[in-house]
């Protein structure tokens, strides 16, 4: 009887570590993962548009009808893994029913609607002590303005080149939009990092 209640606590004492191990080795992979990502503030719209400043006036220079309007905010250390991330994302994040009138079921691209895109560094403000906002994990101009041009690219090359708009970057721009819902999401690539990690953690677990 005595050898039976020592095995049962050996036993609950090896699965208490296991489990034990598991937990420490996940919390520990997301502590590490570090603290940069893309993010895009998605909208879906029944219209939009940018408008800028022309020789004192303003010149409306995109429009869209049914779709997205996607603020798009670059950390200072986002690669072009993170771009292609989110421009996956972007284009099959479904937001609109489907024939049968199923809710969430399809994307932009059955539905052949448009994307705007609007550069958005202010996503990366934080708030000092005065609550002045400050930039600085936002990326740099000249090197945000090619990345920004590259997720373009991506968006254009996975959907069509004409159904693809966006603003000005670096200007001033007047963002007019009707938010259809309103439906808003934020897209963040730390969410590829965070579920890549996990699964890596497990599969150390399991072996």
């Amino acid at each position: 009887m005595e050898n039976r209640k020592n095995n049962t606590r050996i036993k609950s004492s090896v699965i208490f570590q296991s489990v034990s191990k598991i937990n420490v080795l996940t919390i520990a992979a997301l502590l590490i993962i570090p603290a940069t990502a893309m993010k895009i503030v998605i909208q879906r719209v029944k219209s939009a548009s940018v408008s800028i400043s022309v020789n004192q006036e303003r010149a409306r220079i995109s429009v869209i009808g049914p779709g997205i309007l996607a603020l798009v905010g670059l950390h200072a250390e986002d690669t072009s893994s993170d771009l292609e991330w989110c421009a996956k994302r972007l284009l099959a994040v479904k937001l609109w029913e489907n024939d049968s009138g199923s809710p969430w079921r399809q994307h932009v691209k059955q539905k052949g609607f448009e994307i705007l895109c609007v550069s958005q560094f202010t996503l990366y403000g934080t708030l000092s002590k005065k609550n002045q906002p400050d930039y600085k994990l936002a990326m740099k101009s000249v090197q945000a303005e090619e990345m920004y041009n590259m997720f373009l690219g991506m968006l254009k090359e996975g959907y069509e080149q004409n159904k693809i708009k966006d603003g000005q970057f670096g200007e001033m721009m007047d963002v007019e939009l009707i938010n259809d819902g309103p439906v808003t999401l934020v897209i963040d690539s730390r969410e590829e990092l965070m579920g890549s990690r996990v699964s890596s953690v497990e599969s150390l677990n399991d072996g």
